[in-house]
């Protein structure tokens, strides 16, 4: 299973699902980062350097920082969608087959 760092804007019921689904998932606030208004590309520092693929909705700035390099541990950019749960099952899906996250840039969409 995936190890993911859950952006800070990332909801928690998702992150709750994805967990049950056998994720290891650490969230803005368990690493003690929350209302620090820390800027993505230290965002996408932290996740790396523990190994971890980011989970945002910030989906246009996390773009822009894997476009301008795919040195990271991955990203999964997603949409708002109230259906937590569905959501985190189509990252759980769209993760699922892959060896490595590594350096991929994933997006996940609402149905």
């Amino acid at each position: 299973m995936a190890r993911f760092y859950s952006n800070e804007n990332f909801p928690l019921p998702a992150v709750e699902k994805l967990r049950t689904l056998g994720h290891d998932v650490l969230t803005t606030q368990e690493a003690g980062k929350a209302s620090q208004a820390v800027p993505d590309d230290e965002v996408l520092r932290f996740a790396m350097d523990d190994n971890r693929a980011v989970l945002t909705l910030n989906r246009r700035h996390f773009l822009r920082l894997h476009r301008q390099s795919a040195a990271h541990a991955g990203i999964i950019v997603c949409k708002f969608d109230p259906d937590f749960a569905g959501q985190a099952e189509r990252i759980h899906m769209a993760v699922g087959g892959l060896e490595s996250l590594k350096g991929q840039l994933i997006r996940v969409n609402r149905t």
